[in-house]
């Protein structure tokens, strides 16, 4: 029996792209549930609620991490799937993402960074390298993308997780922390595309809070455990 799947995002001023990106998820996903949590000041909640989305209003805005935390706890469905509203992410992947929890994975990390895409920008993509290395020499989590917007998790997992939300970088944390408690984590790629829209990325911010959390997380578990992690392909190539 297939697993119901929830599909969760945060937005902030993204009314150039939300309606089109829960198009292209309930074309992938029919019978999915649609959560955003949103921060805007536009239309984008009342364009997100036409389209059929749940939409969780967070006024005043309280940043990513509390955004997203509440997005996650508000799936009602056994896969949580995070994606971003701004089109950079291929909804295309989704059932695909699911079928992997469904077969006994607990996190599955859609990697942009299996090679560089050409619609993130060079210093971006440094940086997200480097963030995966780190992560690799710290954690022993031989990820590429520590930060990717899309991921399946298994819910039931991810509420014993006790993540802490605050503040940016939260995918880090997410991601590191389930491999550090040992979760069964899946990586596979897909493409990236340009984003519609100004991105509300801080990127000085992000950065401090990435290694803030890669090193905290230290104290916590063990060493990921090559057995629990394994990479996988597809073939996703269209929104």
């Amino acid at each position: 029996m297939p697993l119901s799947v929830s599909v969760v995002m945060i937005s902030r001023n993204e009314e150039g792209a939300v309606a089109s990106v829960i198009r292209d998820i309930r074309a992938a996903v029919p019978d999915c549930e649609v959560v955003l949590v949103d921060s805007s000041t536009d239309s984008t909640a009342e364009l997100a609620e036409a389209a059929g989305a749940r939409v969780i209003r967070q006024l005043p805005p309280r940043g990513y991490g509390p955004a997203m935390g509440t997005a996650l706890r508000a799936a009602r469905n056994e896969v949580v799937i995070t994606l971003d509203c701004d089109g950079t992410y291929p909804a295309a992947a989704i059932p695909a993402l699911a079928r992997l929890v469904e077969e006994g994975w607990d996190l599955v990390n859609a990697s942009r960074l299996w090679s560089r895409p050409a619609a993130m920008p060079m210093a971006n993509y440094l940086a997200n390298a480097l963030f995966a290395q780190t992560a690799r020499v710290l954690h022993g989590l031989p990820v590429t993308d520590v930060h990717s917007g899309m991921r399946a998790y298994r819910r039931t997992k991810l509420q014993e997780l006790g993540f802490d939300e605050n503040g940016p970088a939260l995918p880090v944390e997410l991601l590191v922390l389930a491999a550090r408690r040992g979760w069964r984590i899946a990586e596979v790629p897909i493409p990236y595309f340009e984003r519609t829209g100004t991105t509300t990325l801080h990127r000085f911010s992000s950065t401090v809070w990435t290694f803030r959390r890669l090193l905290r997380l230290l104290r916590v578990g063990q060493r990921a455990r090559r057995s629990r992690f394994q990479k996988l392909a597809l073939e996703i190539t269209s929104r």
